[in-house]
């Protein structure tokens, strides 16, 4: 039996077989082969694979995001089945006697530069079409490949790390638990954890070695370990604390349809924060009184190239009609910093986290700002939606942002659109938007505090930095002054505030929010009903 110790994210156990997840290499080798009809036979099985792992993506995307989204895996397909494209490869293979990887590395190339050298827009997109199928083959020829389609399931993810990126990809219902070398308890990992109810564990001191592909093991997220080949008496203690932790969540579902509302009367709005549409399931079966944080980015995240807007516009409009008129407030794109698109093009910066992320891109690329909100405007005819921006720290940026949406909704409003109202809040995630809250305000309906990024600039600690984990302190007087700064200034100004960072979960932390004077607090769908009977016991 191996044991390996991280740190514990998220509590429960999880049994099963392990799914190394390791990110491809595709480094291409020119080789010469004797004999070319074998090395054709391994395209021509390798370019199979690839269809099959297509269809897949684009019966998931179907199911997820709707047809116009799906397309793009349907264009792949095409692509991979190009008469020209898969001549070039032949040609290569057969006539200069080339490895199948570099062959298809070589028409790759040269089918992106055709692409690329194209005066049309569309034609000059099916570059990285090109590229992305070719990767997807040689990543399958070169047994690099372990991708998210190529589960199995149910598994225990075991990674060095997962990038948002990764993570969105995710078939949900495929995953007992994550186990990653690295990341922190505010990482993206952790987060999708949360959402999920499932174990999790960063920081492990675990090989990312495909030797442990397959075999079981037990992740115990009271106690941050997972147990690899578990011997007999491990596996009977595991199970029986399984036992324990599931009938422990079966007793909070008598929460469900109970009111959020403490001792002393005062309601707390319960509302939960999800990455996408696959989300709200959960948010629906652990009662959650609506959706407190919609991070939109994740929709720009899973595509190859901006979403459109009929694409965003069916996936707001999905998940408000699913709500059924509960409040659903979505956060416009939070890109940047840790999370980084490669269709945006954005510079490479020393310090992200401080640098063009957020609304920063919005109000410099407005063409991408406003189909978000022409979607959201459009979308907000079918339930209760509420808009919040983030890493606002000044006045002018909300003014312009009204100016924008002001037009934005004039612009809807000739076109016959229905709309309905919308709230508009912004995030408060720097000290200087707590500091000045009294002056923003005024400007707003509400405000939504994100602890996550609030907590790191307030104590200059980057949350994804590991080896910065003892000095973290997310109870930090500094942090929760800010706090009590913003909820003060919103509540004298006539607005309402909450928290959607991590720190709105810590039960540790709940009573005195509920005595600072929070109207909502905002978690993973998972923790709904424990922090119900938390607050029903203030």
């Amino acid at each position: 039996m191996i044991v390996r110790e991280g740190k514990s994210v998220f509590k429960g156990v999880a049994i099963g077989k392990i799914f190394v997840y390791k990110k491809a290499d595709n480094a291409v080798k020119k080789e010469t082969v004797a004999d070319t009809a074998a090395e054709m036979a391994r395209f021509e099985a390798a370019k199979e694979k690839a269809l099959g792992q297509l269809k897949g993506l684009y019966e998931k995307a179907l199911k997820d995001v709707g047809e116009e989204e799906a397309m793009i895996f349907d264009v792949h397909q095409m692509l991979l089945d190009d008469p020209d494209y898969n001549d070039s490869i032949k040609d290569i293979i057969e006539n200069e006697k080339m490895n199948a990887e570099y062959a298809v590395f070589m028409t790759s190339e040269q089918f992106a530069a055709m692409f690329l050298s194209m005066d049309d827009d569309y034609m000059r997109g099916r570059a990285a079409d090109i590229k992305d199928i070719s990767e997807r083959v040689i990543s399958i020829l070169n047994g690099s490949q372990v991708s998210p389609e190529a589960m199995p399931e149910p598994v225990i993810i075991v990674a060095e790390d997962l990038a948002p990126s990764e993570t969105v990809q995710f078939e949900k219902d495929k995953l007992l638990a994550l186990v990653t070398q690295k990341g922190s308890s505010n990482s993206h990992t952790a987060i999708l954890a949360r959402t999920m109810n499932i174990p999790s564990l960063v920081t492990t001191n675990i090989e990312i070695d495909t030797a442990y592909d397959g075999r079981t093991a037990i992740v115990d997220g009271f106690t941050g370990l997972i147990y690899i080949d578990p011997d007999e008496e491990t596996m009977e203690k595991m199970k029986e604390k399984k036992a324990r932790a599931d009938e422990q969540r079966a007793l909070l579902q008598e929460m469900k349809g109970k009111e959020t509302v403490t001792l002393s009367g005062k309601h707390i709005h319960l509302y939960s924060n999800i990455g996408g549409i696959q989300d709200v399931d959960a948010v629906l079966e652990n009662d959650a009184e609506g959706i407190g944080l919609f991070r939109s980015e994740f929709l720009y995240l899973g595509c190859d190239d901006y979403p459109s807007e009929e694409v965003q516009f069916e996936a707001y409009k999905t998940v408000l009609s699913r709500m059924n008129g509960k409040k659903v407030i979505i956060r416009t794109m939070d890109i940047g910093a840790d999370k980084q698109i490669d269709y945006f093009n954005l510079p490479k910066e020393d310090n992200p986290a401080l640098g063009y992320r957020a609304i920063r891109i919005c109000l410099t690329r407005e063409d991408i700002f406003r189909t978000q909100l022409r979607a959201l405007y459009r979308a907000s005819a079918y339930g209760t939606l509420s808009i919040m921006f983030p890493m606002i720290i000044s006045v002018k940026e909300i003014t312009r942002i009204k100016e924008i949406v002001e037009e934005v909704k004039l612009e809807l409003a000739r076109e016959e659109q229905p709309m309905g109202e919308v709230e508009l809040g912004i995030m408060i995630e720097t000290p200087a938007a707590a500091v000045i809250s009294d002056l923003l305000a005024p400007h707003v309906d509400f405000f939504s505090i994100g602890t996550n990024d609030l907590s790191q600039y307030t104590l200059a600690i980057d949350r994804q930095n590991q080896s910065l984990d003892s000095f973290f302190d997310p109870h930090h007087e500094a942090i929760l002054r800010l706090i009590q700064l913003t909820i003060e200034n919103a509540h004298k100004y006539g607005a309402w505030c909450g928290i959607c960072g991590e720190l709105g979960a810590d039960m540790e932390l709940t009573a005195k929010f509920i005595q600072m004077g929070i109207d909502e607090l905002s978690v993973s769908p998972g923790y709904t009903l424990e922090l119900r009977k938390r607050i029903r016991e203030c």
